[in-house]
C-alpha cells in the first residue's frame, strides 16, 4: 500500500452522530440513554474538564492567558470563576476557546479514529451550531430541544447557578431557532424521561440503519 493509501486508511472514521442543544436542553441525559444502548459516546464536556484538570494540557496557556487567579488551589481551572468572566466578557470568553477548542477538536479526531466495537459514535458538541469545528466530524446533526422557560429553570437550578447566570449562558449562546434549522433530527424533551427514551430507542433504530448502509469516511 502506498504512503498517501495508508493515510487515507488511518483518517477514516466511524458514522458519527452529533449530538447537541442548548443549556438546560438534556444533552447529558440523551447522551446516557444512548450510552445504555451500547453506542460509544464521545463528550466534547468531558474532555475540556480533562484538558483543564490539574496537570492538564491546557493550563499553561489558561494561566498565561487569564493570570495564575484563574487556576484553584487544586491546580485545577477554577471553572466557575472562569465561567463567570468568561460569560460576562466577550472578548474572555474568545480568549477561552481560543485555548480550549483546538485542544478539544484534536482529542476529538484522535478518538474518532481509534474507533470502537460501536456501529456508530455520538459526538457531543454544545457548541456544535455556534463554532462549526465540528461539522466536518459529523453524518447528521442530533438535536435536544426544549422550551426557554424550562431552560431557564433547569439550568438556573444547577448547584452555583442562579436565573441571572443562567441568562447569560443563554445570550451566549445560538438562538433555538438557529439550532434547529440545522437539526438533521430533534429530540423533543419537554416531557418526562420515559418519552425521551422512547425518542431515542427510535432514532438508534435509524442511526444503526444508516451506519450500516455507509462506510466507514475519512
Amino acid at each position: 500500500m502506498s504512503a498517501a493509501g495508508r493515510e487515507a486508511v488511518s483518517d477514516r472514521r466511524p458514522y458519527c452522530v452529533g449530538l447537541t442543544g442548548g443549556v438546560g436542553c438534556g444533552k447529558s441525559t440523551v447522551a446516557g440513554l444512548f450510552a445504555a444502548l451500547g453506542v460509544r459516546v464521545i463528550d466534547t464536556d468531558q474532555i475540556s474538564h480533562e484538558v483543564t484538570r490539574p496537570g492538564g494540557s491546557a493550563l499553561p496557556a489558561l494561566r498565561a492567558a487569564f493570570g495564575p487567579e484563574m487556576i484553584g488551589p487544586d491546580g485545577a481551572l477554577d471553572r466557575a470563576r472562569m465561567r463567570k468572566r468568561a460569560f460576562a466578557d466577550p472578548e474572555s470568553r474568545r480568549r477561552l476557546e481560543s485555548v480550549l477548542h483546538p485542544l478539544i477538536l484534536a482529542e476529538v479526531r484522535r478518538r474518532l479514529k481509534a474507533g470502537g466495537e460501536s456501529p456508530y459514535t455520538l459526538l457531543v458538541v454544545p457548541l456544535l451550531v455556534e463554532t462549526g469545528a465540528y461539522r466536518h466530524l459529523v453524518d447528521r446533526v442530533l438535536v435536544v430541544d426544549c422550551d426557554e422557560v424550562q431552560q431557564l429553570q433547569r439550568t438556573a437550578g444547577r448547584p452555583g447557578l442562579g436565573v441571572a447566570d443562567a441568562r447569560a449562558i443563554m445570550a451566549a449562546q445560538a438562538p433555538r431557532a438557529a439550532r434547529l434549522a440545522c437539526a438533521d433530527d430533534v429530540l423533543d424533551n419537554r416531557g418526562d424521561l420515559p418519552a425521551l427514551q422512547r425518542q431515542v430507542e427510535s432514532l438508534h433504530r435509524r442511526y444503526l440503519a444508516l451506519a450500516r448502509r455507509t462506510p466507514d469516511v475519512a
